[in-house]
């Protein structure tokens, strides 16, 4: 297995964009490759900064491409697979978010590093017959804005931002999670308040 994460690592860098995306593809259906793609995009933009944009959207439509393969399987019978798997309480309970909180429930475990079960909610949109562009587009802004912030830490720190995700990948990971959510938060409140006076 570190043989195929080796050479999977080596292509995707000699590819660039294209070998991006595919790798977030393969992480976000079927293989789990925890932090490769973190590192990617840092990597890649540490050598060209001036794509950082194109390389955070390739990642993002790759994850968001991986998602779909695993929400359309879902879709077609994975109440069946997710029965066998967890309890049943524990599968109506996660249904009665997805209906109660929307795509909150699908956007927040998208912006956490592993061992979040990330898989498992997209899984569970596909059971809770999510709207599949609503589906699509809340992966797309969480994935998005996670790697746009890793782009961006990048750019303004170059190796170090590299140094760090390597040592300390999942806690970095979860601290760029914290500063969108509580960014997120920050704009609703201030969204609301004007709309509150005005």
């Amino acid at each position: 297995m570190r043989a195929f994460l080796a050479w999977l690592y080596g292509a995707a860098l000699a590819l660039g964009g294209p070998g991006l995306f595919a790798v977030a593809a393969l992480d976000s259906s079927f293989i789990s490759l925890p932090q490769i793609n973190d590192l990617l995009v840092v990597l890649m933009v540490v050598r060209n900064k001036a794509l950082m944009p194109y390389y955070a959207l390739m990642a993002t439509a790759g994850s968001v491409a991986g998602c779909y393969v695993l929400y359309l399987i879902a879709e077609r019978g994975g109440e069946a697979f997710l029965a066998k798997r967890l309890k049943r309480g524990h599968v109506d309970r996660a249904l009665a978010i997805y209906r109660k909180r929307g795509v909150l429930a699908l956007m927040v475990p998208a912006l956490l590093p592993p061992p979040a079960p990330f898989k498992l909610f997209v899984l569970l949109a596909g059971v809770a017959e999510v709207r599949p562009l609503v589906f699509a587009s809340s992966i797309a802004i969480a994935r998005g804005l996670r790697y746009l912030v890793i782009g961006a830490l990048a750019v303004r720190y170059g190796d170090f931002a590299l140094e760090l995700l390597q040592e300390h990948g999942r806690e970095t990971a979860l601290w760029v999670a914290v500063f969108i959510v509580a960014a997120g938060i920050a704009w609703w409140l201030l969204r609301r308040s004007s709309s509150a006076r005005s």
